[in-house]
């Protein structure tokens, strides 16, 4: 462990965050001891056989320390947002690489978290029993050893009788798989089509099918479950599922071929729920109706499809308002507000639920339906949705934020951490309709850091938050841990029209130090998630990252490199946008003295 934030923590300086991110952190390292010191690697290819077993080990270890359905969102929302946008660009490379130049530049999402997405993938092939079986196979067999991904697969093979050839070519092939589903209704028979493609990646023009674990159930209109989760492999370019109506309910017919002519008898077409828990890393193209979107919403038995059915809306009204003005319809704003609305519901999920897309994800979402993503257009729906939502949900809002008061000394664990998360989900939610009065009074009174930086990030958004800054600072100064959460906020939520010069005049604080690599990252990287700041039409922020890149690469190179990847989405924007971007990297490619790290990315990146 070599960075401070993962390992040190005192509640009046960490976060809920910090700590679960401690306790993450300190268990991964501690499972290395089997997953990477007692069995290690052969050779640098073998990189992702240590680092994605054992992220999926820390990611069980806190799926059982917190919750699983909140802790599976989490880990998806992180491989979608950077290991789904590195397959999708020019830094897209296989989970076991070919070759590389710096094999520091392959402790890539790719490696870590796609990684962990195929042991867990495993996990779901041979089922919970048969994964144990092979583990311990692989710890009794190898224990000393330097091993490579065949023999990984091979106590599984032995372990469990499974053929894993196929399997095999998720750690060869890049790229993420798309699954396109068709679906056809006749009578009292449902059939689904299941078709996966691969786009090509650089170097790799060609994809073979892989196994693709496809977990699936079906709800009637009603909601009530019809057929209960269930794995259909899919390892062919196509397959088709079927279902027949035996005048009560839905059952799967396990053969296509067995698939029954139209029944006499009509009944009415169930609801899939494919990909529950997000059996694969892969992305799902189903032209889900929002009439049935919202029956998942409502009554799915999987959480994550429930928390997959409120995004799939928020993104559909945010394009609606895009490219059409359109508002957002009343049943979404009603699928919302029941899911505040019910307390069955972990905390933790119901602040996760209502969460709005990414305006990076909102881009990559336009750029794969062939349009061009105007980050300007999409900053300004955001906006809009965010505050048509406000107004919608005050009511409900105002009670979540009362109620999710944590007595008493601060702690934290799951739960506590919970409450926390959605009453500062409803604090953002209020104050953008009460002119951030009640954020203020939280700022003021906030007895842990949790709190304090809700408190400050509601306000900044509003436009309020220079008081509140200038206070924070005096008072945290002195901490650095806390301080980079100072820069990092400024830089995130900095209005888009003034974002390059904000982030400008913070590398010119006295506190600003280029060096230090955590407070390069909360700056920077933060700079970087502000989306339409940072692609903002003249250039500025390019350029300021290029200028930045070419003085930081003489003193530290590995970041440089990693930190070139904010370059990795050009080819989705306009021709000026574009234009642009490529000088910046030209102008980095053209350093004389540029490092080998460095230098390797921004081929890639021109290429």
């Amino acid at each position: 462990v070599f960075n401070d934030r993962y390992v040190l923590a005192d509640p009046a300086l960490a976060t809920d965050t910090d700590y679960s991110g401690i306790e993450a952190v300190i268990a991964h390292e501690y499972f290395h001891n089997w997953t990477g010191n007692r069995i290690t690697c052969r050779d640098w290819f073998q990189l992702c056989l240590k680092e994605g077993l054992t992220v999926f080990r820390d990611q069980q270890f806190t799926s059982d320390m917190r919750s699983a359905p909140v802790k599976r969102i989490v880990d998806v929302l992180e491989l979608r947002a950077r290991q789904f946008r590195e397959d999708a660009g020019p830094l897209s490379h296989p989970v076991r690489p070919e070759s590389f130049v710096e094999i520091n530049n392959f402790y890539t999402a790719t490696i870590y978290e796609k990684g962990a997405e195929l042991i867990g993938m495993l996990h779901t092939l041979v089922g919970a029993e048969g994964y144990k079986k092979a583990l311990d196979l692989y710890f009794a067999r190898h224990d000393g050893d330097a091993a490579t991904i065949e023999d990984w697969l091979q106590v599984f093979e032995d372990a469990t009788g499974r053929d894993l050839t196929q399997f095999k070519r998720w750690y060869a092939q890049a790229g993420t798989p798309r699954v396109t589903v068709t679906e056809d209704h006749d009578g009292a028979t449902y059939r689904l089509t299941l078709r996966q493609h691969t786009p090509p990646t650089p170097g790799q023009d060609q994809k073979d099918p892989v196994v693709i674990p496809i977990t699936l159930g079906l709800l009637a209109a009603d909601g009530s479950e019809d057929v209960p989760s269930f794995t259909f492999e899919l390892n062919e370019e196509e397959a088709t599922l079927s279902f027949a109506h035996d005048g009560t309910r839905w059952s799967p017919l396990l053969l296509a071929e067995n698939t029954p002519a139209g029944g006499s008898d009509a009944a009415p077409k169930p609801v899939p729920s494919l990909l529950r828990g997000f059996s694969a890393p892969v992305v799902l193209d189903f032209r889900q109706s929002a009439e049935e979107r919202a029956v998942l919403l409502a009554h799915d038995t999987d959480p994550f499809n429930r928390w997959e059915a409120a995004r799939s809306l928020s993104k559909e009204a945010l394009l609606s308002l895009i490219e059409h003005g359109t508002p957002p319809s009343t049943n979404y704003l009603d699928g919302i507000e029941a899911i505040l609305a019910d307390d069955a519901l972990d905390p933790a999920f119901r602040a996760l639920a209502i969460g709005l897309p990414s305006q990076d994800d909102l881009a990559q979402a336009l750029f794969e339906e062939g349009k061009t993503p105007d980050p300007d257009a999409i900053y300004e729906a955001s906006e809009t949705l965010a505050n048509i939502r406000a107004k919608r949900l005050e009511s409900v809002a105002a009670k979540l934020f009362a109620a999710m008061e944590v007595p008493g000394p601060y702690t934290p664990d799951a739960e506590p951490a919970g409450r926390r998360a959605l009453g500062n989900a409803m604090l953002a939610l209020l104050s953008r309709v009460d002119d951030g009065a009640r954020a203020k009074a939280q700022f003021d009174t906030a007895t842990n850091m949790t709190q304090s930086l809700a408190a400050l990030s509601a306000l900044i958004r509003i436009g309020q938050g220079n008081a509140a800054l200038a206070r924070f600072y005096e008072s945290w100064r002195h901490e650095r841990l806390v301080i980079d959460k100072w820069f990092g906020m400024q830089a995130i939520h900095a209005p888009k029209s003034e974002a390059v010069e904000i982030v400008k005049s913070l590398t010119q604080h006295p506190d600003f130090d280029k060096t230090t690599h955590n407070r390069l990252r909360a700056l920077i990287g933060a700079n970087e998630g502000n989306t339409a700041g940072f692609h903002r039409a003249d250039g500025a922020g390019y350029q300021f990252l290029a200028d930045l890149l070419i003085k930081l690469d003489a003193v530290n190179p590995q970041t440089t490199a990693r930190m070139t990847s904010a370059f990795s989405t050009w080819k989705r924007y306009d021709a000026d946008r574009q234009g642009m971007i490529r000088d910046a990297l030209s102008r980095i490619a053209a350093v004389p003295t540029l490092s080998r790290d460095t230098g390797e990315m921004v081929s890639r990146l021109l290429q």
